[in-house]
């Protein structure tokens, strides 16, 4: 497969997102909704299909899914639940329940960190199906020498999310479905576990070459579960139909697999249509008519949302909300922002956060980070002590000023330092005169040579930021 970039095409790409809803039990029945049981512990005869059973509705399923939809700016409405039928053993009775042409949600949107809005289509009920196991060769049905079916999950109350093509690239494909996972967990519809199942992805991807209006024959790959597939699935299967139609073929509209190992989708089956599935109104179940105030007060519960808290972020720290948004993402804006309102360094706290807080805050409090930021702002820490200071922090807790003392952290005398960096400019001087006549690219990559001599000559306890001033003002006398 040729990797060159799409040289001439653009990439149109929608994505139908499948999260499981964060109810007790199942959409339609009593039967538990719980991941990691024992295969065919969380079942009844409703999610099992036997003859006789009749579908009750999950009221908890419905409020999550009105949730969504005002999360995702959708137009709440009446709706239907029909069956959608097709044969395949991980639905035992031949058809899913589903919602077709009335949805619960639709005409919505989602915005990116960086301010661009994608669609929402539609956000409608259905029920999960069961699970295939599909034993010996590669895991796939025509290697294997028997299949194993776990019904744990047919009848787990879904949502799917369906979003307008109007992303162009996988990097907005990945922005997409990451802002949509913080949604979901931030509002409690679904604990967005991609690694569980509980979040899923279809991905429609079809290509035209640039400045045509027409869409290309679109492919769908089934059920990607991580961001990294999601990304490398959009660009093999963009480049795969370009190669096709330069060589003078045509793509054929089809349902394909991913595959993570080989890096490549493979054909499933022709791509079905609405027709194919015979929709029809489900006769088990009344239409969905929720009133406008438990709407309204389903409304009145929800959190602030990614996007707000970005906003509120970027206006506290200064920064843009793109910027922000690794910390919303982590959910430590809240301890940023309380952290700023003791007159911590804004910057700081960001980098912080982002860098040398991935794991989570641990012990430290927002008056100790506070504290340390300010200790950097004032030159009694340098980056590299502070971030050792921190560590303890989140361990253990703590004063920084006595963590600091402890270390034996004491910030360096200028002019002693002075005399560390012309002792070791004199010792190198090849790269100091690559530094002073060298090009920009040439400059950095010296500067961060003599820092580096630099922070181990003094153990640490210099000031990289100093010594990178006292570099360019020897290079300019």
């Amino acid at each position: 497969m040729n990797d060159s970039p799409l040289n001439g095409w653009e990439m149109v790409i929608g994505l139908e997102v499948h999260a499981e809803l964060a109810t007790k039990t199942k959409m339609f029945s009593s039967a538990l909704n719980s991941f990691g049981g024992a295969p065919n512990s969380n079942t009844d005869p409703v999610s099992l299909g036997l003859p006789g059973s009749l579908p009750v509705l999950n009221e908890k399923a419905v409020e999550l899914a009105i949730r969504v939809g005002l999360a995702l700016n959708c137009q709440v409405q009446n709706s239907v639940f029909a069956r959608k039928n097709y044969f395949y053993p991980d639905m035992p009775k031949a058809y899913q329940i589903s919602q077709f042409d009335l949805p619960i949600n639709k005409d919505g949107w989602l915005e990116l960190p960086d301010g661009r809005r994608i669609g929402i289509e539609r956000a409608h009920l259905e029920e999960d199906t069961g699970k295939i196991t599909h034993i010996g060769g590669g895991g796939r049905i025509h290697e294997a020498s028997y299949s194993l079916i776990d019904y744990n999950r047919s009848g787990v109350p879904l949502i799917e999310i369906v979003g307008a093509p109007d992303l162009r690239s996988s990097e907005d494909a990945k922005e997409y479905v990451s802002e949509l996972r913080s949604i979901l967990v931030t509002i409690g519809a679904s604990d967005g576990k991609m690694e569980e199942g509980s979040l899923r992805v279809d991905c429609n991807v079809s290509v035209r070459r640039e400045g045509i209006e027409e869409f290309g024959t679109r492919c769908e790959i089934k059920n990607i579960n991580s961001l990294r597939s999601l990304g490398r699935a959009i660009e093999y299967e963009a480049r795969r139909q370009v190669d096709l139609i330069e060589s003078g073929q045509e793509v054929e509209q089809q349902t394909r697999h991913w595959d993570e190992a080989e890096g490549r989708t493979h054909k499933l089956r022709s791509k079905e249509e609405a027709f194919d599935y015979r929709y029809f109104p489900e006769p088990d179940l009344v239409p969905v008519d929720p009133s406008s105030e438990w709407v309204q007060e389903i409304s009145d519960s929800l959190p602030p949302l990614p996007r707000d808290r970005r906003h509120e972020l970027a206006k506290a720290t200064g920064v843009d909300p793109t910027e922000a948004s690794l910390v919303v993402q982590r959910n430590l804006d809240g301890f940023a922002l309380k952290t700023i309102s003791l007159q911590a360094d804004p910057s700081r706290v960001l980098v912080h956060i982002e860098n040398n807080l991935a794991e989570g805050i641990g012990e430290l409090t927002p008056e100790a980070f506070a504290s340390l930021t300010m200790m950097e702002i004032n030159g009694e820490l340098t980056a590299t002590q502070a971030k050792t200071v921190l560590a303890d922090l989140v361990e253990a807790g703590g004063n920084p000023h006595e963590i600091a003392a402890n270390h034996g952290f004491e910030s360096m005398d200028n002019s002693e330092l002075e005399e560390i960096v012309g002792q070791i400019i004199a010792e190198n001087s090849d790269d100091w005169d690559a530094f002073i006549n060298g090009d920009e690219t040439e400059k950095k990559k010296k500067s961060g040579f003599f820092v580096g001599l630099v922070m181990k000559e003094t153990k640490g306890q210099a000031d990289g930021k100093i010594v990178n001033q006292i570099l360019t003002a020897k290079a300019e006398s």
